[in-house]
């Protein structure tokens, strides 16, 4: 393969688990840092800021400054920003999500919002659904930062953005725009902020329905890493289900490192 112009690299289950380093994970940036190659971290978290997720990076060995993650929530925040400036935009969701919304100059509201905007919010309520779904019916439009059902956590599995999305969505009656994974807006994004047409890219992801599939639909290459969410043994199923296969498969994140920048 020829060596990559750019690339976008998933984080939990492809770096990290929770709080612990992938093995080879801290040598990958290295090697991409010592050979030039711009990358940029990309992910559908939207609850955290660029400066905290660089903070969980670093705190695990990782080298990282906030300037090279891209969240969901910066994504969201800039399309709508592009779609109509200065948007009036009620928020469900957390400081991530509000520092971007802010940062774009939109301004958060609670009431005859143009947006509504959900992400993760750990403190959702029957109260912020009922409000949700008023002025979504009354022709706010609707925008899920990413549909992720679960999220991982220091006790399990707990619901995720998607999962409140779903009760938005089942009582309003309306789809929601998707901006993360596997959309391919949140590539798009990370690209431009990278300068490198997405034909150029490459992602490197542990999760096919996710990861591969955003980065298929943006027209990048694609490189699956078996260090997470995708295995030998539901790697069938997980392609048939998302409708993509990734152009390479890596056992692990030296196998990357080799490949992506020999």
């Amino acid at each position: 393969m020829e060596q990559p112009k750019g690339i976008l690299i998933d984080l939990d289950g492809t770096l990290y688990h929770g709080k612990m380093r992938i093995e080879g994970a801290d040598r990958l940036i290295l090697r991409l840092k010592e050979r030039g190659i711009p990358y940029l971290f990309v992910t559908n978290n939207s609850s955290r800021t660029p400066e905290q997720v660089a903070a969980h990076l670093r705190d695990m060995g990782i080298p990282a400054l906030p300037e090279e993650v891209c969240t969901s929530s910066l994504a969201a925040a800039k399309h709508i920003a592009e779609k109509t400036p200065g948007a009036r935009v009620a928020m469900l969701g957390e400081e991530g999500l509000r520092q971007a919304l802010l940062g774009q100059g939109l301004h958060l509201v609670e009431e005859s919002p143009q947006y509504v905007v959900q992400g993760i919010d750990r403190s959702f309520d029957y109260d912020a659904l009922a409000r949700a779904v008023r002025w979504i019916q009354e022709g706010a439009v609707s925008v899920l930062t990413n549909p992720d059902l679960l999220l991982p956590s220091d006790t399990g599995l707990m619901p995720g953005a998607g999962s409140l999305g779903a009760a938005v969505e089942a009582a309003s009656g309306v789809k929601p725009l998707v901006i993360g994974k596997p959309s391919s807006i949140l590539m798009t994004f990370a690209a431009d902020r990278l300068g490198v047409r997405v034909e150029d890219i490459y992602v490197v992801g542990d999760n096919i329905r996710t990861d591969i599939a955003a980065g298929v639909h943006a027209g990048c290459k694609t490189v699956l890493v078996l260090t997470g969410i995708t295995t030998d043994q539901n790697m069938q199923s997980h392609i048939e289900a998302a409708g993509v296969s990734p152009d390479y498969i890596c056992r692990d994140l030296e196998e990357a490192a080799r490949l992506l920048c020999p």
